[in-house]
């Protein structure tokens, strides 16, 4: 199987080092990490995936897997990078006289909106509420439909909350104040694995929702994270307390009353094993780190 990875970041450089056995083409629309996707193994591109003559310097391939991230936080930016560089790749690469059979979305768990923190599932109709989500709603229908129209069989995985090397925010939760509310994680090493999984195994189905086994309420990953990193346990503030402060943006309003439990039922039946089933697994490496780095000061 040969594959192009579209937008080599947090996730992208660690399925190209996943994908290493493979041959896997690495595409960054700069010239600045194409050093990073060499050492994952994967070919390092200079490509933008809203331009049809960049595009050309990527060979024919099996699957695509577009992890394009939008690079600023203007809905203009969002619609770029998600709605017309997908389109862009779609038409482009299905043109070609061996295009792909398979397209991998990676999209976002926010289009669901707000269930008052009732569980959903890939049959939960979604409810996107913001620009940036009505932009991403837009991706997925392109992403299953452009595609298919174009023989292509095209796959939506909604990422829940990302964490892992660089992301972990230790300091955040071990600090505080932490608001109440719930988290939806996945670690990035999983992320990476349930596309390689996906690749690979091809299940019949045009959406999968990628998150771990246990929503978290934020107070209760802050007191576990105490405990293990041996520190007191940071303050800890309802949603009113947070709302009282009164510096919060329309946005970020929204986003304190969003509340929902993803459920990956589908993907454990369907057969992957997580690498890091909760965030005590995934939390512990950093935890280590953490706890090191004290002890030697």
């Amino acid at each position: 199987m040969t594959v192009a990875v579209l937008g080599c970041g947090y996730v992208g450089l660690a399925l190209c080092e996943a994908l290493e056995e493979r041959t896997v083409y690495g595409v960054r629309r700069s010239a600045d990490g194409l050093d990073q996707i060499e050492a994952t193994g994967a070919t390092p591109i200079q490509a933008d995936v809203t331009d049809d003559n960049d595009l050309e310097a990527v060979p024919d391939v099996d699957a695509i897997v577009y992890a394009v991230s939008a690079g600023g936080r203007s809905g203009d930016d969002a619609r770029r990078a998600y709605v017309d560089g997908l389109r862009t790749v779609i038409e482009s690469f299905a043109d070609r006289d061996h295009p792909p059979e398979r397209l991998l979305y990676t999209g976002s768990t926010s289009v669901y909106g707000d269930h008052g923190g009732d569980w959903v599932t890939e049959a939960t109709p979604i409810e996107p509420t913001t620009e940036k989500t009505e932009i991403l709603a837009t991706a997925e229908r392109i992403a299953r439909e452009t595609a298919q129209s174009h023989d292509i069989d095209g796959t939506v995985v909604r990422f829940a909350g990302l964490y892992g090397p660089g992301r972990y925010r230790l300091k955040r939760y071990c600090s505080g104040p932490v608001t109440a509310g719930i988290l939806n994680m996945l670690h990035r090493d999983d992320a990476a694995g349930i596309l390689r999984w996906l690749l690979e195994t091809e299940p019949d189905t045009d959406t999968v929702l990628a998150v771990d086994d246990e929503p978290v309420e934020k107070w209760t990953l802050a007191r576990w994270l105490a405990a293990e990193c041996d520190t007191e346990t940071p303050p800890l503030q309802t949603k009113a307390e947070r709302l009282e402060q009164g510096d919060l943006s329309v946005p970020a309003k929204r986003r304190l009353h969003t509340a929902k439990r993803c459920s990956n039922d589908w993907l454990r039946t369907a057969g992957y094993e997580f690498d890091h089933p909760t965030f005590r697994s995934g939390y512990r490496r950093a935890i280590e780190s953490a706890t090191q780095t004290d002890a030697e000061e």
